[in-house]
């Protein structure tokens, strides 16, 4: 996982890393419980960030420093992005999935997080919402563990061109050659990135009274059950940490709320791993089934690895249709 301003390559979660490699590389199993414990100490900080700053549990930046090598070890040694080469349980055990998306990876997906900036600044992260939003990238497991984080891009950004960064930095989103994630048609058809079908009924909710009538539609909707894994985790991680879900006003800065977001996010998949909250999950499915955003479609230009995707695209919708009137 990695951080961005949206205006270039600049010092990252990685390179801190590697800057307290000498120290952390050498953790002892003692160490990592006791760093799982802080796991559950940033967790309360979390849930109560204003009284920790009041009571001065953290003076200064010895601490400040302290507490941000502990985030990022434990960042770095969570959720490892997939190297394709394990087919994704929930795929390999459901008919409707396999074989047809044996070489999807996961699901990617940006969403808009208020935060606090300069009126200067303000236009530049005033997208979709009304108020400053930072477009946060990511890539989720099927069992919604993040993989991939890339925060601080204005709201104002697509996801297309965040993601287009995303896949040349230094620290990438790595897609295993031959492996794709599934996104939403907010980015463009490429043979690692598989959209849905446009102009095709695509939402769960849509097919709720009348199934799919052909390949395409087929595809959408089980493009579309796949998929939302990334928004079930974008909610569940938005219902545990209420402090990055608010509309109103955050009192910190960009880059420390940039700072909390990350904490959140390894909190989430720690948590994710010790006490799923199946109550939680099952709110976030119900509001998925009811409320969903129309996608901003992004204009596609069909260029090889247009022509490589989109071919990908229409084998498996064609081999799934076909099983599908034969069973």
């Amino acid at each position: 996982m990695e951080w961005d301003n949206g205006e270039g390559d600049y010092p990252n979660v990685n390179d801190c890393y590697e800057e307290n490699n000498a120290t952390l590389d050498e953790s002892s199993d003692d160490e990592v419980f006791i760093n799982r414990n802080c796991l559950v100490i940033l967790a309360m900080m979390l849930k109560n960030i204003n009284k920790y700053v009041d009571k001065g549990l953290m003076e200064n930046n010895e601490q400040k420093d302290d507490a941000r090598r502990i985030l990022l070890h434990n960042l770095m040694t969570s959720n490892e992005q997939p190297d394709g080469s394990e087919i994704p349980p929930l795929i390999q055990s459901s008919s409707r999935f396999y074989p047809y998306f044996k070489d999807c990876v996961g699901a990617l997906d940006g969403t808009h997080i208020r935060v606090k900036v300069s009126d200067e600044d303000a236009p530049r992260y005033r997208g979709r919402k009304d108020w400053p939003t930072t477009n946060v990238l990511a890539a989720c497991s099927f069992d919604l563990k993040f993989t991939y984080i890339l925060s601080g891009w204005e709201g104002t950004a697509s996801d297309s061109r965040i993601v287009k960064n995303a896949l040349s930095r230094r620290d990438k989103l790595l897609i295993p050659h031959g492996k794709y994630y599934l996104v939403d048609s907010g980015f463009m058809l490429k043979r690692g990135l598989i959209t849905p079908y446009r102009g095709i009924r695509y939402h769960l909710k849509e097919y709720s009274r009348c199934g799919p009538t052909n390949a395409k539609e087929l595809f959408n909707l089980r493009h579309a059950s796949l998929r939302n894994a990334i928004e079930r985790a974008f909610g569940v991680l938005k219902k545990r940490f209420p402090i990055i879900a608010s509309g109103t006003e955050p009192h910190y800065e960009i880059n420390i709320r940039t700072d909390i977001i990350l904490a959140c996010c390894i909190l989430h998949n720690f948590l994710m791993g010790v006490d799923p909250d199946e109550r939680l999950i099952s709110e976030v499915d119900h509001e998925l089934s009811v409320n969903y955003d129309n996608e901003v479609s992004c204009n596609e230009r069909q260029d090889d690895d247009w022509s490589q995707g989109n071919m990908i695209r229409d084998n498996i919708a064609n081999v799934m249709w076909s099983d599908y009137n034969n069973n």
